[in-house]
């Protein structure tokens, strides 16, 4: 599932190539001037100017330092349209260097359509320097099939002066569920249309929550075969039922219901909300967009301890790409994204000039020195209160990470209706739509 903002939501493709293009998006190497020639895609469209002109600016950059290549760049919004994605690539109409979602990588590889980069990835400067659990998502049967570009972890976003007005310590966020419930119903009790913890429910939102708070009490969706539902479990009924008491119980929730993740946000930005799970790339949408303001909004980790949903997006080939394509895409690569301090994503003195945020605590693709360089040039130009998240960078340590189950849209529209049941009817029977759902998920797994 997506997060939030440009980087990672990012909305309707443009047409593929053209017309004064090239014809097709894999356009094959330039023999006539001598260049190999790669087309990529998700540059940032028009409407999102200051993303626009850094990428330009890279591309340009990257030109200078690789004359013998010469890079064709797609604007896209979103970078991936799930409804076009499987044509472009069946049609031939991908790029030859394309974006994923990390839940596309095994697919995009079982219908054939990607490039074996094994015999390539030495010739990639960070590829060793970036964190295997990202490493490993587009590794399948032990071949290299892609490349992470950015990585999120779910936390808990909290509004601290919330914590505070309720006599809640705003240095000591819920660590766990039932710390959470408690935090909730004190903050719900200031009034005013103030609500303690809100959640998704709707536009298969809700069944990506779930997933993540299923995660964080040490359950899952699917089995490690992938080929049945556990949900129907004691941590699946756990999730379901604190949802229900917050709401009925404890009234802590709200009485508006089937929110998204728009609705939600608006809540926290307003200053009526105590807690929601997210990303950390939620936070400037926050401010920006919503009316938020950086010091009253920080990360913990998710509650419980156990485990929490990690998501994010890469590059993969295209089947057809050249060996020079290849080596010519993995070069672009470092050079955009994959250079500590650097790039598209890295280059934090210019993010910083531009006022973009810098210095929340995620992305974070690398390990070893590569991680701390990229963490010191982060800390030098941060222009957010960094130490708002250091409990989510300190917790983050110690818990699961996972990646969505496969599936995963169609999974979590079914669990949409369990959470949406249990936060608009007081009398749903979680047994009854945890076995329901159940029973659904084990046909999506069977169909393939």
């Amino acid at each position: 599932m997506r997060s939030t903002g440009y980087r990672r939501t990012v909305a309707a493709l443009s047409v593929c190539c053209l017309a004064l293009a090239v014809s097709a998006c894999g356009s094959g190497d330039d023999t006539a001037s001598g260049k190999t020639r790669i087309t990529v895609n998700c540059m940032p469209p028009r409407s999102a100017e200051v993303d626009r002109r850094f990428f330009e600016q890279d591309v340009v950059s990257f030109e200078k330092k690789h004359p013998d290549i010469d890079v064709v760049a797609h604007d896209a919004f979103p970078c991936q349209d799930p409804k076009t994605f499987d044509a472009k690539l069946a049609g031939g109409q991908m790029e030859d260097v394309f974006y994923t979602y990390f839940t596309d990588a095994r697919h995009v590889v079982d219908i054939n359509q990607a490039a074996d980069l094994t015999p390539y990835v030495k010739e990639l400067k960070s590829y060793g320097t970036l964190q295997r659990q990202l490493r490993d998502i587009y590794t399948v049967d032990g071949k290299i099939y892609g490349i992470p570009r950015t990585g999120y972890s779910m936390g808990l976003i909290y509004n601290k002066k919330l914590f505070a007005k309720a006599g809640l310590d705003p240095e000591q966020p819920p660590a766990t569920w039932a710390e959470l419930r408690a935090d909730a119903k004190r903050i719900a009790a200031l009034g005013d249309g103030t609500v303690g913890y809100a959640d998704y429910s709707a536009q298969n939102q809700g069944g990506w929550h779930f997933t993540a708070e299923l995660y964080s009490q040490g359950g899952d969706v699917v089995s490690t075969d992938g080929k049945k539902a556990t949900v129907d479990t004691p941590e699946g009924h756990a999730v379901l039922q604190n949802l229900h008491d917050m709401r009925w119980t404890d009234d802590s929730m709200g009485s508006k219901q089937l929110l998204v993740i728009n609705d939600v946000q608006q809540m926290m930005g307003s200053g009526k909300l105590g807690m929601y799970l997210s990303a950390p790339d939620n936070i400037p949408i926050l401010v920006k967009e919503k009316g938020g303001n950086y010091k009253d909004l920080a990360l913990a980790p998710m509650p419980g301890g156990k485990g929490t949903l990690i998501g994010g997006d890469g590059y993969m080939i295209n089947k057809k790409a050249s060996p020079d394509q290849i080596r010519a895409a993995l070069k672009w690569l470092d050079h955009m994204f994959l250079t500590p301090g650097a790039g598209f994503l890295g280059d934090y003195a210019r993010a910083r000039k531009a006022d973009a945020p810098v210095g929340l605590p995620e992305p974070r693709l690398f390990t070893g020195a590569a991680d701390a360089r990229d963490q010191q040039v982060k800390k030098a130009n941060a222009n957010v209160p960094v130490e708002n998240y250091q409990a989510f960078l300190d917790g983050n340590q110690s818990l699961e990470m996972k990646i969505e189950p496969p599936n995963a849209q169609q999974i979590y529209s079914v669990l949409d209706g369990a959470v949406s049941a249990v936060l608009t009817k007081k009398d749903a029977d979680i047994d009854q739509l945890l076995g329901d759902a159940s029973g659904k998920i084990d046909g999506i797994l069977a169909r393939g």
